[in-house]
């Protein structure tokens, strides 16, 4: 018996091992908001949550690994990781499976796989690789070339159509560039050019991209149309009032008046039925998380690390905050899941390998004098 124990703490040392316990806790945490949501947002399905539950064991395996490689091994995946990431939107733009007009999805036989979320982790990495290549002689140009880094998969993903996804990863990208030095003021340009061209730009919109930004500007233009989204949820966050309907009794969940419930909508489904007081906890969940990641940031031993670490930190904070915005009617509705809660088995893999990441950044971290 003494053996056997001894076996088993052995075992969890090795599991443990190089797994930072403060993320990890904070994730599992918002994880397990995210399962209990799932089940009301589904209608108690089962089979649901039972997926979502076994692409969660998958992820916690991957996340695992990636924490336990060297950071020596994470530099030299870089280039290959988004040079497969980029063939594999160009497949999806060729053949990939369409669901609901949009072509976003490989089909793999035993499930589909959807390359934008790949990018999440490889664009990132590929570009902390190559600031790290040009540490110390960073020239204005390299810039350009991480422009086009960027720009490259967000086209891609664009074209699928997925722009929420391609603004919230070419927003991951643009991270990686001001921790490596770019200007904000050449940033604060760039933005208000951006702003300036948006007349050339509308015309190359989707229909329904349009339809959502007027509907944003005036919410009561069309309420039973492309309002119908933001509306409900509006409503389903409002009827919640502070302490919810409870689990399970969300009117506007169970009633079928709120689309897209257990994807991008899922934090409408939250507030309803644990209201306001729901809402405050899972946002101090979030800030913990990513507070704890910062602190991680801050302490990576290279600039490889730092940029890595730092622009995972701050898509986790850009995808939390833009999908709570969108559904608060904040931000036009651009089709952001909540990370770590919205239902999707790829997404919660490609988060949990970004974990990983910092984890592993904190494992070899630089040390501190005391």
């Amino acid at each position: 018996m003494e053996n056997f124990l001894a076996f088993l703490g052995r075992f969890w040392e090795l599991l443990a091992r190089r797994v930072d316990s403060f993320l990890m806790a904070a994730a599992l945490a918002i994880v397990g908001v995210g399962l209990v949501t799932l089940f009301s947002a589904s209608d108690q399905s089962i089979a649901r949550v039972t997926s979502q539950a076994l692409s969660l064991g998958f992820a916690l395996v991957l996340m695992w690994i990636v924490a336990n490689v060297a950071p020596q091994q994470l530099s030299r995946a870089a280039l290959p990781l988004y040079a497969v990431s980029v063939l594999l939107l160009v497949a999806v733009a060729l053949g990939g499976t369409m669901v609901n007009g949009s072509r976003r999805w490989l089909n793999l036989g035993i499930g589909r796989f959807q390359p934008s979320e790949l990018v999440k982790v490889a664009l990132p990495l590929m570009l902390a690789w190559y600031f790290q290549k040009h540490e110390g002689r960073v020239r204005f140009v390299d810039f350009i070339v991480a422009a086009v880094l960027i720009a490259l998969p967000v086209w891609l993903i664009k074209r699928q159509p997925d722009l929420g996804t391609a603004l919230m990863i070419g927003a991951s990208g643009i991270f990686v560039l001001y921790l490596a030095g770019l200007s904000w003021k050449i940033m604060a340009g760039l933005a208000v050019l951006a702003a300036a061209a948006a007349p050339l730009i509308w015309p190359h919109l989707h229909d329904y991209q349009q339809e959502r930004i007027l509907t944003f500007i005036d919410p009561a233009r069309d309420p039973l149309g492309t309002g119908y989204h933001s509306t409900q949820a509006s409503i389903a966050l409002g009827s919640g009032g502070v302490i919810g309907k409870g689990w399970l009794n969300g009117t506007q969940t169970h009633l079928d008046f709120l689309p897209e419930r257990h994807t991008d909508f899922i934090f409408a489904v939250f507030g309803e039925e644990f209201g306001l007081i729901g809402a405050v906890v899972l946002l101090v969940l979030y800030l913990l998380l990513i507070g704890r990641a910062l602190v991680i940031t801050a302490n990576a031993s290279t600039l490889f690390t730092r940029l890595l670490a730092g622009s995972i930190t701050l898509m986790f904070f850009a995808y939390a905050f833009v999908n709570m915005a969108m559904v608060s009617g904040l931000l036009p509705i651009v089709g952001v899941p909540l990370p770590l809660v919205s239902y999707g088995g790829t997404a919660l893999v490609s988060l949990f390998v970004g974990l990983g990441i910092l984890m592993n950044v904190q494992a070899n971290r630089k040390l501190i004098k005391t």
